[in-house]
């Protein structure tokens, strides 16, 4: 299914089509036939060929229309395909459980939806077991990054909330067809069982971290004074004058759950 097919800049489509970055990626996914896979993006289904000669069953989603009919050609050798024609960040995921069996997702993401489609999947992580994706070398970089460097951030912060974040390896632009003009890296996402850190009020949690860093620059005192006071800070062992990337995840949470009643 590799041949005819024009990559649609819109769709920000990249084919993968190195065979031994397939078989890597496959392996550390470690696909078992009794799990229940999703795939996002399947695109010319290199990677969607090797996880079905392993699968009992997947679930594929794709939003480009001639790809989808040319997935349907699969379905005659693997009857365990079931195709959505849908929009991957505006997909239900919770709707393809069926049973009691969390969903294993697998992707290779376009570099323009990736961090909302996180987003979007990260409110639905407590039907799923772990996530493998390839994204945008620098994007896993910050999902991995520890507080302290330029690289940590609010998309650190919010995935490592939910997620054990492992960056796996990297893959080169020469792996796709038409090459980006950047690296890629593969990334393992498992949901935490229970929360290291809850939040209160998780809605009012994320709306602190955003605040935080869309000034990184300045001070907690500063960044946050709507939110906490910074005698409340210091409360708590925080010291006010501390900038937003110097915080860990475990911080953050206790400045968010001494919210005030109030709505600001």
């Amino acid at each position: 299914m590799s041949g005819g097919h024009r990559a649609r800049k819109r769709f920000g489509q990249n084919f993968l089509n190195d065979a031994n970055i397939i078989a890597h990626i496959v392996d550390v996914i470690d696909p078992q036939a009794g799990d229940h896979m999703v795939e996002i993006g399947p695109g010319q289904a290199a990677l969607t060929v090797k996880l079905l000669e392993r699968l009992d069953r997947l679930d594929v989603i794709e939003i480009d229309r001639d790809l989808v009919a040319r997935l349907e050609d699969l379905r005659v050798q693997f009857p365990g395909l079931t195709i959505h024609s849908a929009d991957a960040l505006r997909f239900d995921y919770r709707r393809l459980q069926t049973d009691d069996e969390p969903l294993r997702v697998v992707g290779n993401l376009p570099y323009n939806i990736s961090t909302p489609l996180l987003f979007h999947l990260l409110e639905q992580a407590t039907i799923i077991r772990d996530m493998h994706f390839m994204l945008q070398k620098e994007v896993v970089e910050r999902m991995a990054a520890q507080p302290g460097g330029s690289d940590y951030g609010r998309l650190s912060i919010m995935v490592q909330y939910r997620c054990q974040v492992d960056n796996l390896f990297r893959v080169p632009p020469t792996a796709f067809r038409p090459a980006p003009k950047v690296d890629s890296a593969i990334v393992r996402l498992v949901p935490h069982a229970e929360l290291p850190y809850p939040a209160r009020d998780e809605q009012y949690f994320a709306r602190l971290v955003n605040h935080a860093f869309t000034q990184r620059r300045k001070t907690l005192r500063k960044s946050l004074k709507s939110y906490v006071a910074a005698a409340k800070m210091e409360a708590i062992g925080i010291d006010p004058m501390r900038r937003p990337e110097t915080l860990s995840i475990a911080e953050f949470v206790a400045l968010a759950n001494i919210r005030p009643e109030d709505e600001h």
